[in-house]
């Protein structure tokens, strides 16, 4: 997965650090003293930061540096990305090579992800880890592996760049030029009707910002949730409330139904509930929670969870297995709505209410930029209207 700063110049963490610096201390003298810079270096940063943004960040006079209003915005992200970095020794190039390693798994891998080269990549890791006075990466083969000290700041310098593409992206808003990106993480039932109908309204409002959709389950997910490179993640809930570094939010209860094939004899059984485990099932796996409401459904009839033969998550696989046989699932009305509007696949209400905690998902203490809080508005909106009931 890839952020805006894999790709084009490294981000001047040095930079960033000489503005938070002056905005805190209000001062050129003694930001420079805070950040260990000659006052001439530290203005010559400052006009490069205003001149890669096109904004003025101060306004100069005899009473100090005054920011304006960007940078007021973007201060703050600044600030925290700093203390995600945790070294002032870490240059841009650093954490860029640090970060293309950690999700390529390689030298040559990440090379090509990022666009440097593998020497670069290789200098910029050994210059990192004699600047830090740390052993961050194991070398196993052809590929490398983070060592836990490498996997701690990989996380850290992915939510400092998370950090500062928020801060970008706010002052981007500010000049009214509505730029910026949003990534969001989907689990398959937010990607039915929930997501998209959400996403649509969001472009017709923000046609500038762009929405990148990341599929996949929980455990795929929650890993760049907490890394900085997904901002958001909807799907069922695990648990409630803030747990391990994330923050859930409840929007809608769904209620999975019984699916099969048009025609199906489970329709015209006589005792369904008895009836259902005469038949092959196919599930997610153990650990989601559909499967896990699937075996509380069996207990409630006072009967053994039968085999299941087919494990599998994806929607439209599932259709297709169903429509080939005699198979049974759990889904949401949701992820199957045109198959039932035409006829091709049928459903039946579970022997008991299943009900399960859709909403969204967040880093503990996440700041969302306006556009973010827009797109998390119309999820909260859209959650609650056009639900398909049995």
């Amino acid at each position: 997965m890839s952020t805006a700063f894999d790709s084009g110049p490294a981000i001047n963490i040095r930079h960033f650090a000489a503005f938070a610096a002056t905005v805190r201390h209000g001062s050129l003298t003694r930001a420079a003293r805070a950040v260990n810079l000659t006052q001439p270096a530290l203005t010559q940063a400052i006009a490069g930061l205003e001149a890669s943004l096109g904004v003025s960040l101060f306004a100069r006079g005899p009473g100090g540096m005054a920011p304006s209003p960007p940078a007021l915005l973007l201060a703050p992200r600044a600030e925290a990305a700093i203390v995600h970095i945790g070294s002032s020794r870490v240059t841009g190039t650093q954490a860029r090579a640090l970060l293309a390693l950690a999700r390529a798994g390689s030298y040559a891998a990440a090379a090509k992800a990022s666009g440097l080269s593998a020497a670069s990549l290789h200098r910029a890791v050994a210059d990192l880890q004699v600047a830090l006075g740390q052993r961050l990466v194991d070398r196993r083969g052809h590929h490398a592996a983070l060592t836990p000290a490498g996997q701690r700041r990989a996380r850290g310098f992915g939510l400092a760049m998370a950090e500062l593409r928020a801060g970008l992206a706010e002052v981007a808003a500010w000049q009214g030029r509505g730029a910026g990106r949003i990534v969001v993480g989907a689990m398959p039932l937010s990607r039915a009707r929930w997501l998209p109908l959400a996403i649509a309204r969001f472009v017709a409002l923000h046609p500038a910002v762009d929405i990148v959709v990341v599929e996949g389950g929980f455990a795929e997910l929650s890993g760049p949730l907490r890394d900085g490179e997904i901002d958001l993640l909807l799907g069922a809930l695990r648990g409630g409330g803030e747990q391990d570094g994330l923050a859930q939010e409840a929007v809608f209860e769904d209620r999975p139904v019984l699916v099969m094939r048009h025609g199906h004899p489970l329709l015209s059984a006589a005792d369904p509930a008895r009836a259902m485990l005469d038949y092959p099932w196919m599930l997610p796996g153990g650990e989601t929670p559909l499967r896990r409401h699937w075996q509380a459904m069996i207990a409630t009839t006072g009967q053994t969870p039968p085999r299941v033969g087919i494990e599998c998550g994806s929607v439209m696989a599932l259709r297709q297995l169903l429509l080939a046989g005699d198979g049974l699932t759990l889904l949401s009305p949701d992820q199957v709505a045109v198959e039932l509007a035409g006829g091709v696949l049928a459903a039946m209400p579970p022997p008991s209410a299943l009900v399960r905690t859709i909403g969204i998902t967040t880093r503990a203490g996440w700041r969302p930029t306006a556009a973010q809080g827009e797109l998390i508005g119309l999820l909260r909106g859209c959650g609650v209207q056009d639900r398909i009931d049995l």
